[in-house]
């Protein structure tokens, strides 16, 4: 049997620079496993890629045989695991080239968003990057990209400027908005399965410093106060300063700081690019809410942008939803009933979150594309480690009974904070029904035999 496949991809292996690879070969298990390491793809062929050719190669192997095809670059935003089929892998593609006088980057489909981050900031600029640098920026930008500077600059699908990827027919395609402008709406905040994409141009910001950081306060004293009064001041802010508000218990083990060590903490995260003083006089009210834990809010270079939310980098699984609510956000009855159905007590652990939107997030792009509710306000997600796979349906219980007091009849999510398996009907509410139908008709036209439907839809793959 494995004689047989290993002659039906001799063509595939000539064609490709990188590997290619089966069950049981040395490289298999390591390549397939990303940064969300509880859904592990178990396809029948791998395609280790090192250039848009190979990507080219590998759907024009799956289109040729009826196979489906995912691709997996940091595997941050993995919808689900493809257990058959071809999978190719771009980590390996991680060329990135900045062009100053334009203030573009082009990034390949494995660069992560602390590579970009350094590799403009030394040219004074920098990418409209997520909290996580770790995070594949192509995944991230094609599920829309809520950034650390998005109220400022708004969506990093917004700042998209070219595409190049390979769609069903086995065809490399550069998209513009105009060479193929439904593509071009379609791949920037649509999520995936209309190709995969090998590689793409951003517009970049000058932005070379900021005043930001945590502010952590004691959450079994003042977490409610602390939503309270963070809500409150979002309603005055400028759009130079986005923010957020993050719940979460700490574990009691020596690798955790003292200070933290067993705590239930209420954290706010910051980033304003406004000169300091300004900044200082912005978080006074914040400083002003509790005695503090951890004071890191300072004037920092770009460089450490990770540390506004320090997140963790060690692979994991974990599962998490949201909901988006508009200017009045959380109310009293849900500062309560939230934060008490994720907190220290709750059945799983719980990362409860809300981000500030507005500003630019609002804003459309000079060129419309595939991003919907720009309405919202306040984005609401919670997200859980799940270290045993049988776990997986009491966390997305939880999650469901946490969200509850906030998730109208027809609420609307975004796409970047959905991991793990989703209801379709919490799928379709990541864009709004013309939005949904339109993105439905290009994947018909352009994906006609459901080649991708491996892919994760409505977030990158990261």
């Amino acid at each position: 049997m494995r004689t047989r496949t290993l002659a039906r991809l001799e063509s595939l292996q000539d064609a490709v620079r990188g590997s290619v690879l089966l069950p049981g070969d040395a490289g298999y298990d390591q390549e397939r496993t990303g940064f969300q390491s509880g859904d592990r793809h178990g396809p029948d062929v791998l395609v280790a890629a090192r250039t848009p050719e190979d990507v080219r190669a590998a759907v024009d192997h799956a289109r040729r045989r009826g196979m489906p095809l995912a691709v997996q670059a940091t595997g941050h935003g993995l919808r689900a695991a493809a257990r058959e089929g071809v999978l190719v892998g771009t980590r390996r593609m991680t060329g990135i080239r900045i062009d100053a006088a334009a203030r573009t980057a082009w990034v390949e489909p494995g660069v992560r968003a602390g590579d970009l981050v350094a590799a403009a900031a030394r040219h004074g600029l920098a990418p409209v990057n997520g909290s996580a640098p770790g995070v594949g920026v192509v995944g991230y930008t094609l599920g829309g990209g809520v950034g650390l500077l998005g109220r400022e600059f708004g969506y990093a699908a917004d700042l998209v400027r070219r595409l190049d990827v390979v769609t069903a027919d086995a065809r490399l395609r550069r998209v513009t908005a105009e060479r193929c402008p439904d593509l071009f709406w379609g791949l920037r905040g649509g999520g995936g399965g209309l190709g995969a994409v090998t590689g793409l141009e951003l517009g970049l910001v000058p932005v070379e410093r900021f005043f930001g950081g945590r502010l952590v306060f004691d959450g079994g004293q003042v977490a409610e106060e602390v939503l309270r009064t963070w809500q409150e001041w979002t309603r005055s802010v400028p759009d130079t300063l986005t923010s957020a508000v993050t719940l979460l218990p700490m574990p009691d083990l020596p690798a955790v700081p003292a200070a933290l060590r067993g705590r239930y903490l209420a954290q706010v995260h910051l980033a304003f690019t406004g000169p300091r003083e300004e900044g200082e006089r912005l978080v006074r009210p914040l400083r002003e809410i509790g005695a503090l834990l951890v004071d890191e809010v300072r004037e920092r270079p770009y460089t450490e942008c990770a540390t506004v939310f320090s997140e963790p980098e060690t692979p994991h699984a974990y599962r998490s939803s949201n909901v988006l609510l508009g200017a009045a956000g959380l109310d009293d009855g849900a500062r309560r009933a939230v934060p008490a159905e994720a907190g220290p007590s709750a059945a799983a652990m719980c990362v409860l979150g809300v981000r500030h939107l507005g500003g630019a997030f609002s804003r459309p792009p000079e060129v419309p594309n595939a991003v919907d509710h720009r309405d919202a306000r306040y984005l609401v997600y919670v997200l859980s480690p799940v270290p045993e796979p049988d776990r997986d349906g009491a966390v997305r219980s939880l999650h469901a009974r946490v969200l509850a007091p906030v998730t109208g009849p027809a609420p609307a999510r975004n796409g970047n904070f959905l991991h793990g398996p989703q209801e379709p009907a919490t799928l379709r509410s990541v864009h709004g029904d013309e939005t949904a139908a339109r993105l439905e008709r290009l994947r018909s036209a352009y994906d006609p035999q459901g080649l991708f439907r491996g892919i994760g839809r409505f977030a990158g793959p990261g």
